[in-house]
């Protein structure tokens, strides 16, 4: 294969993932949708191969689950994986927020504003999609404003697993993520204050997975054949 070809087919590859891995994100793909590869050549007008591809690297980053016999499905994580996401994912964040500066707030300003404009339009209607969607991007957005690539790309992966999560395990259907902190952490940094965001982002991851139940000391959950008895 020339290498014009291989680049063609890197990137359809990638819009593959990149659609998958949204829908997932967007919670349009709830954990344990079957991915069917026809299907998903068809509405993407894609080869198999590449979808195929796509599949296998979505499971090598947790996001998918590929299972004898019953082929691609989304992942399903355990409330283990989530507690160990959330701590990732402060270490990253964390590792994101040391490195933006006033000026890297102030070169990016007017995109930070226009987010947070969205954040407030999306949390004042019901549209769960949209507000998850805004409330998310704050997070990618801080990746971007820091410049670091490798940071970024680590952060992209597990806000899809972090959404799996959410699907599963929030507690009720109002999106814990609110916008005014989100406003205080752009804040902050645009102050210098950067040991400040830290503990703020911190605190703010702390709530997201509070809202979750991932109490696995409770009482084993009850078999199908229990719970028809009891309905």
């Amino acid at each position: 294969m020339g290498k014009q070809a291989t680049t063609l087919k890197q990137r359809e590859v990638q819009r593959i993932i990149d659609k998958l891995s949204k829908a997932i994100a967007q919670h349009r793909l709830r954990p344990g949708s079957r991915l069917v590869e026809a299907q998903i050549v068809e509405a993407l007008n894609a080869n198999r191969n590449h979808v195929q591809s796509a599949l296998q690297r979505l499971a090598m980053q947790h996001i998918v689950t590929i299972e004898p016999n019953r082929g691609a499905i989304v992942a399903q994580p355990t409330a283990t994986e989530a507690r160990e996401i959330f701590i990732a994912r402060r270490a990253i964040e964390r590792a994101i927020i040391q490195q933006i500066t006033p000026r890297h707030v102030a070169a990016w300003q007017a995109k930070i504003e226009a987010h947070l404009h969205h954040e407030r339009q999306a949390t004042c209607n019901t549209d769960r999609q949209l507000i998850v969607r805004r409330l998310s991007d704050f997070h990618l957005l801080l990746g971007e404003i820091s410049g670091n690539r490798v940071l970024n790309e680590i952060l992209a992966n597990l806000m899809v697993r972090s959404s799996l999560i959410v699907s599963l395990y929030q507690r009720n259907d109002v999106p814990s993520c609110q916008s005014d902190e989100h406003q205080e952490i752009f804040a902050a940094l645009a102050a210098g204050e950067n040991l400040r965001a830290q503990e703020m982002m911190m605190a703010h991851l702390d709530e997201l997975e509070s809202q979750l139940a991932l109490d696995t000391s409770l009482a084993p959950e009850a078999s199908l054949h229990q719970i028809l008895l009891e309905t």
